[in-house]
């Protein structure tokens, strides 16, 4: 892996105020090493995106256990294309309450995973570190 720490912005869109799952991610990809964004509960889609933007991010993480994915997800994606970044450009994975049928809708928006309940930190640590292995070195 690269000497650069990643940096990574873990989000919860929405009126969903249950975070305990996004701070336990949070704090096992900062205790792998990785340099962790926790924006907080009750994100609006622009407030998420310009965090992205602000913070340089190479990773964002959304968590969402209202329902509202399919409504919310979208529009980060928009807010983030208007801010000229390319959600092909970061590694955009999701996380909570998620049924299966929406896991393939998802991924055709640019989401590469999707984490339902009691995935291992671990798992979530080493799906990361594979992308940024797998990424060509920049210039």
């Amino acid at each position: 892996m690269t000497d650069m720490k990643l940096r990574v912005l873990i989000a919860k869109p929405g009126l969903d105020g249950h975070d305990r799952g996004a701070k336990v991610v949070a704090r096992a990809l900062r205790d792998a090493g990785m340099e962790v964004i926790y924006t907080g509960i009750r994100q609006t889609p622009d407030m998420i995106a310009e965090a992205a933007l602000q913070e340089d991010v190479d990773v964002i993480g959304l968590s969402i256990l209202s329902g509202a994915h399919m409504e919310l997800f979208p529009r980060v994606i928009d807010a983030l294309k208007s801010r000229e970044i390319d959600p092909a450009d970061v590694l955009m994975f999701a996380g909570g309450i998620i049924p299966d049928a929406d896991i393939e809708p998802l991924k055709g928006m640019g989401f590469r995973a999707i984490f339902g309940p009691g995935t291992s930190t671990a798992d979530i640590i080493k799906f990361v570190n594979d992308w940024a292995d797998a990424r060509p070195v920049s210039a």
